[in-house]
């Protein structure tokens, strides 16, 4: 059996165990989970995927062809492509959480969704990706096409506003299904499909699942020219098309594995990522820009000898904006205190004036 057929097998095993865990995990709890225990089951996650990668830097066998050390190139890739794309699946939630506060999902009802939007992502994602190397391995010019989206993309997200603009019910299958068929009133029904008087009526749930399956459709579109980028940086004459595919499913999936505890501890943290956004859109303009760079032999070669490159940008990138929010937030906490403190001053010597004032009144 070749070892890439094992490490396939290895990877879908675990895939469905923490899949399962997690989802049972979240399924089983009393009440919401709280931000510590949802924090312990993402970092377990991490190290799973961190340990995998590690595999394959000592187990996985040389290339014949290529005088490059297969394993090294393959696991810096991997960290990178799952990095880049886990960052893209913390914005994601970002927007699942909104869309769950604005169309009002009852806190019982917001994981089964989010488990169903994570399912239907890992398959629009697998599909996305298969399409899109095969696009880049027969026409090459379409890498630089991706560039450009990236590069766009980049531009988006760091200067088209500070949060997404989300509006439920101007999404085009909202507005679709809920004219097609009367809509259930009450807002908590948990199933998909509900019969009120003999009537078939579409529910609350169905709405939301089907903006946030639109939602993912977005998401991968801007995701998959990222982990292409990052794959096929550098590999040519280096990794086979078969090892580029491995790489870029199993970094992209590991990245959306374990995502319903992150996501509780996210509505717990969402401070500590104020700047992820501006942190992700310079990962996606340096990959967009190496990819449109790479038409340069010496850009070519220089990222194709020297891989941890990218991943030391992609990793200090990330650090430097959560270290900014935590920074910056606590700085911002210090300034209301002030001036709550000030404020409360204020009050204080109205209260006292008020006090002599009453006193003199009595007084006369």
């Amino acid at each position: 059996m070749d070892t890439i057929v094992i490490f396939w097998i290895v990877f879908a095993a675990l895939f469905l165990i923490v899949f399962t865990i997690d989802m049972y995990a979240t399924s089983h709890m009393h009440g919401n989970m709280s931000v510590k225990t949802a924090l312990r089951w993402t970092s377990l996650w991490i190290s799973i995927a961190l340990l995998f990668g590690a595999a394959i830097f000592f187990f996985f066998p040389q290339n014949p062809d290529s005088s490059v050390r297969t394993a090294s190139v393959m696991m810096f890739k991997f960290v990178s492509g799952y990095l880049t794309e886990y960052s893209l699946s913390i914005d994601n939630l970002f927007v699942f959480i909104m869309i769950f506060s604005l169309m009002a999902v009852h806190e019982r009802n917001q994981p089964r969704l989010l488990k169903l939007g994570i399912l239907l992502s890992i398959v629009l994602r697998v599909l996305f990706i298969l399409l899109g190397m095969e696009l880049v391995d027969r026409f090459h010019w379409i890498i630089y096409v991706f560039g450009v989206i990236l590069v766009w993309t980049a531009y988006k997200m760091a200067f088209a506003g500070g949060d997404d603009h989300v509006d439920p019910k101007g999404n085009f299958l909202y507005k679709t299904a809920s004219r097609m068929f009367p809509v259930d009133p009450n807002p908590d029904t948990p199933t998909f499909l509900n019969r009120i008087n003999g009537k078939l009526h579409i529910t609350n749930v169905l709405l939301v699942f089907l903006v946030i399956g639109s939602t993912d459709v977005l998401f991968a579109v801007d995701s998959i020219p990222a982990i292409i980028g990052v794959i096929k940086e550098g590999t040519a004459k280096v990794l086979t098309a078969q090892e580029e595919d491995f790489i870029a499913i199993t970094s992209n999936v590991f990245a959306v594995m374990g995502l319903v505890s992150l996501f509780f501890a996210l509505k717990g943290i969402m401070g500590m990522f104020r700047f992820l956004k501006h942190g992700v859109s310079f990962i996606l303009f340096f990959i967009g820009a190496k990819m449109l760079l790479g038409a340069i032999p010496a850009v070519e070669h220089f990222f194709s000898s020297h891989s941890w490159v990218s991943l030391a940008v992609i990793i200090s990138t990330l650090a430097l904006s959560v270290l900014l929010s935590v920074a910056i937030a606590e700085k911002e906490e210090i300034e209301t205190l002030k001036e709550e403190v000030k404020d409360l001053k204020y009050d204080v010597a109205d209260l006292e004036d008020d006090g002599v004032k009453n006193k003199s009144v009595v007084k006369n």
